[in-house]
């Protein structure tokens, strides 16, 4: 059974081809719901075509913007947009810009048919086995890259804009199955952008989940915050589960009283399957142990990489994108290479060849990727 649709995603089209909406330059055919769940903006994959000219007909994601205030979400959506122009990367998800309808605003990006990380991850876990750690090394070391530019990228007047995502996690980083990795979603992005959007006092702005320490202190965080957020990506890939727990267990019923002064002065502007204070307890007291005991059976050059990354103090933990892109390329070439068409093998092999949801009880965030028969996993036309 598929879990009821979500109030926040409005377009209800009739079926697959239909009218999802028309805006000035673009018309927007429906193919499927890509997410449609609390924790996650409402997503669509649809068929964009030009209303005028020779541009060519393309697959998109339509994503709506709903966490922030009702009065900032088109700010935030054109501030995303504002931001894609300077962000040209390979690795990086291409924003095609923002569409409106009915007064709700759609930040238009890059489809790529694979699956989120989350899902191949999930989908593992379904096999009762772990990603690679060639493949986790390949995915990180792709998204490290994505980073050293974003951080270096420059704005008007070759200013660097100094990008943070602050948001990095398996739900923002995107497999193709021709072996891509695109780092998605600069909806909660600081930079140093000419008129961007200040955060509201005592508000994170950030995923808290993978957040950096020195986020949940509300110090002042670089590019080095968002590689402590994929060393903890790096460490669920190799591990096979979350770093601080699974949101499935079971949390503790009485919060010690540091959780709960965090909780009386601090909000999250995006929703956690725990408190903020329970996740900033167990970030703040995340260390070389935690480390050590998730990343047992890890070749010790992975356990090394792991735990310069995820170092508490940002002075110790690798400071470039690129220094660990190195490093990790280094592992993946010391025995025999791994790229773009290994990935792709695995890629496929985790979306095609898996159990079927309804034999486990399991039902993926990412709707259409881990199908039921129903479903129909190509979007391709």
């Amino acid at each position: 059974m598929h879990p009821p649709p979500s109030s926040d995603f409005p377009i209800r089209p009739q079926g697959r081809g239909a009218l999802l909406f028309q805006g000035k330059q673009h018309r927007y055919e429906y193919l499927r719901t890509l997410l449609e769940h609390e924790d996650f903006s409402p997503t669509a994959v649809a068929r964009r075509k030009p209303l005028r000219g020779d541009e060519p007909t393309c697959v998109v994601m339509l994503r709506r913007i709903v966490m922030p205030p009702r009065k900032e979400r088109r700010q935030r959506a054109l501030e995303e947009v504002r931001l894609a122009c300077h962000l040209d990367h390979p690795n990086i998800a291409r924003v095609f810009g923002l569409e409106e309808h009915e007064g709700r605003p759609y930040v238009v990006t890059e489809y790529v048919a694979g699956c989120f990380l989350d899902t191949a991850i999930a989908a593992a876990l379904l096999e009762r086995r772990k990603l690679s750690p060639a493949f986790a090394c390949y995915i990180a070391a792709e998204v490290a890259d994505a980073l050293h530019h974003a951080w270096n990228c420059k704005g008007e007047g070759d200013r660097p804009l100094h990008v943070v995502h602050r948001a990095v996690s398996p739900m923002s980083i995107r497999l193709g199955r021709q072996g891509e990795v695109k780092l998605t979603d600069f909806g909660v992005a600081w930079s140093e952008l000419t008129g961007r959007v200040h955060t509201a006092p005592r508000v994170l702005r950030a995923d808290l989940a993978y957040a950096a320490p020195e986020i949940m202190r509300f110090h002042p965080a670089d590019g080095r915050a968002d590689l402590f957020s994929l060393g903890m990506v790096l460490l669920e890939m190799l591990a096979g589960r979350y770093p601080l727990d699974p949101p499935d267990l079971a949390l503790p019923q009485d919060a010690s009283p540091e959780v709960v002064r965090y909780n009386a002065i601090t909000q999250s502007e995006r929703t956690t399957w725990a408190s903020v204070g329970q996740l900033a307890e167990r970030i703040l007291h995340f260390d070389s142990e935690d480390v050590e005991r998730m990343a047992s059976g890890i070749p010790a050059q992975l356990k090394h990489i792991l735990h310069k990354a995820l170092r508490a103090d940002p002075g110790d933990r690798y400071q470039s994108g690129a220094e660990l892109s190195a490093d990790l390329r280094s592992y993946l070439h010391q025995d025999r290479p791994f790229g773009k068409r290994e990935a792709a093998t695995e890629v496929i092999s985790l979306i095609c060849n898996k159990t079927s949801p309804h034999a486990t009880h399991a039902f993926p965030t990412e709707k259409g990727v881990v199908p039921v028969p129903e479903e129909d996993v190509a979007d391709e036309m």
